[in-house]
């Protein structure tokens, strides 16, 4: 297996891996495929990383930009999917590291909504004052690379289609 930066040609694998992934979440929306195509429509995905075997795309991590309150440059990851059939394979693990070696470079730190169980192993955490909308507080987890934790609402990119003010 190879983690790599995705290609045009892996376009039509992403969306069903995502797609079949994202069925087995019962908080998904079952929009994630279509959140991914209009990151790259309107410019905003920064980071699209594929975990490919064989010439197939088993794994699939998003990261966008992201602003909490007024602070801009998180990466805000999501959605990250492993096709059902390698789940508990490492394959997750390997794109979310893949993605934090990357975003550090660029990023003051990166933000998710997710399940801290899963997503503390990669040192994130819930904030105290991190919200998204109604979302509980505990699924909004944050990992400050070397700065202060962070507070206030995390702005997603329009494509989300969560209508936040500010």
């Amino acid at each position: 297996m190879r983690i790599r930066t995705e290609r045009a040609g892996d376009f039509a694998q992403i969306r069903t891996v995502v797609t079949e992934a994202m069925r087995l979440l019962p908080q998904a929306s079952g929009t994630e495929a279509e959140i991914i195509e209009r990151l790259r429509a309107e410019g905003a995905l920064r980071l699209g990383l594929v975990a490919e075997e064989a010439g197939a795309v088993v794994g699939y991590l998003a990261a966008s930009e992201a602003r909490i309150g007024a602070e801009s440059g998180w990466g805000l990851i999501g959605p990250l999917a492993v096709t059902p059939a390698r789940h508990r394979q490492g394959i997750g693990r390997a794109l979310m590291r893949a993605a934090l070696a990357r975003l550090r470079r660029r990023c003051k730190g990166a933000v998710l909504v997710g399940d801290p169980g899963y997503y503390a192993r990669f040192g994130f955490r819930a904030g105290a004052g991190l919200t998204v909308g109604a979302c509980p507080p505990r699924f909004i987890l944050a990992l400050p690379f070397g700065a202060e934790p962070p507070a206030g609402e995390v702005y997603h990119p329009p494509a989300f289609g969560l209508r936040q003010e500010g």
